[in-house]
């Protein structure tokens, strides 16, 4: 079991929210469902959508493994290019979570009876509380 930074992305509400967890993703690829129960999410369901390992290095579906490999890439995660038909050999991880994979980056599928704010411990701040 490892400290893994979570990334939860609420698609109702647009927002994301972070925790950091004692949870073992290793072995499990992107794509891929996980049940919040095991990290204290009781009911939800959760989609696995990127992460990034110890050094910041983003992970990428289209790339098999779990390991760092300088892929020959024109668009999508890890790549900002502003010129048309420009590809650049970045430094990317492959798709499947490993041992040093330090973040996961999260969508929620199932929501639970409890909301995610109430889970995390977030207030919600009263938008009608008088202004001085």
């Amino acid at each position: 079991m490892v400290d893994i930074k979570l990334v939860i992305n609420d698609v109702k509400t647009g927002k994301s929210y972070k925790k950091e967890a004692n949870v073992d993703f290793v072995g499990i690829r992107i794509g891929e469902k996980v049940n919040g129960d095991h990290f204290g999410f009781k009911g939800y369901e959760f989609e696995l959508t990127g992460g990034s390992d110890i050094a910041g290095f983003p992970m990428r579906k289209d790339i098999p493994g779990g390991v760092r490999k300088k892929a020959l890439i024109g668009s999508g995660p890890g790549v900002h290019i502003r010129r048309k038909g420009v590809r650049l050999r970045k430094t990317v991880i492959g798709n499947t979570f490993g041992a040093n994979c330090v973040q996961a980056n999260l969508k929620v599928i199932k929501y639970g009876s409890e909301g995610l704010e109430k889970i995390l411990g977030i207030e919600k701040k009263d938008e009608n509380v008088d202004k001085k």
